[in-house]
């Protein structure tokens, strides 16, 4: 399966996302996986677990895809500002928002590498070329694994978090050479790496600034898998075809220091 948004870098992701983004919704796997993020993040992030003060949450979530975690957070939250590299996810998703009653999501089509990147809404919406708006919580869910070079990609987050803000990342768990296996063979453009090993973000995170960090296995999913390369055509429903195997999933948590 690919993930659940589109590649933040690299060749051959972006346009895939683009050309998957009409039927993406139609598959079961990427709702399941979204509400198991939605509720890790719920569980584990202490912004969301009181509903007064969640409710004055500004939250930014980076590869967000046709907006499924997006919708699910925006009811508990002030504004989510959604951006993703893809823009035929930022399509589908703008015409879920007309369709819906929920309003208080913010679709950005943006390659994002700045925090000061002026597609991004202004800390002052009366100057609009002025400095951007900052975050009390980022996340993003199945994107990092999609990114050439996470380290810089972490820089830019917390650039966007305000003092104290915080950080809820998911991903699937690196677990060894096994893990390679989430992905079809049809699906392996723009992926480059095969999960998210605990211990290595975890240093990743703190030498980038992060503080407070915590990374840890949050759920864990059934999926159906190829038993060879190539076993499940691109474009064809996967059906009986493969086997079920046990993938794990890591929340990655941490804050950006106060003052």
């Amino acid at each position: 399966m690919a993930s659940a948004a589109s590649s933040l870098g690299g060749p051959g992701g972006n346009e895939r996302f683009n050309q998957e983004a009409a039927a993406w919704d139609s598959n079961p796997f990427v709702h399941q996986m979204s509400e198991e993020a939605s509720k890790a993040l719920q569980k584990h992030v202490p912004g969301l677990q009181s509903e007064g003060d969640a409710k004055k949450l500004d939250v930014l979530e980076i590869g967000c895809g046709t907006g499924l975690l997006s919708f699910m957070i925006a009811p508990k939250v002030h504004e989510v500002v959604a951006v993703d590299a893809a823009q035929g996810m930022i399509d589908v998703l703008k015409t879920k928002i007309e369709k819906s009653d929920i309003k208080n999501i913010v679709p950005v089509a943006v390659l994002l590498e700045d925090p000061e990147d002026p597609a991004l809404p202004p800390a002052d919406g009366d100057v609009p070329n002025g400095p951007r708006r900052k975050y009390d919580l980022i996340t993003s869910h199945l994107v990092l694994h999609h990114i050439p070079d996470i380290k810089p990609v972490l820089k830019t987050m917390l650039g966007c978090l305000k003092p104290g803000g915080e950080l809820g990342l998911t991903d699937f768990e690196d677990f060894g050479p096994e893990a390679k296996r989430f992905h079809p063979e049809s699906k392996m453009g723009g992926v480059y790496r095969h999960g998210i090993n605990a211990k290595w973000m975890t240093a990743l995170m703190q030498e980038v600034g992060f503080v407070d960090v915590d990374v840890k296995v949050a759920w864990d999913h059934n999926k159906r898998v190829e038993r060879w390369p190539g076993e499940f055509p691109p474009g064809e429903p996967i059906g009986d075809r493969g086997e079920k195997m046990n993938f794990t999933y890591v929340l990655c948590t941490g804050k950006r220091a106060e003052g």
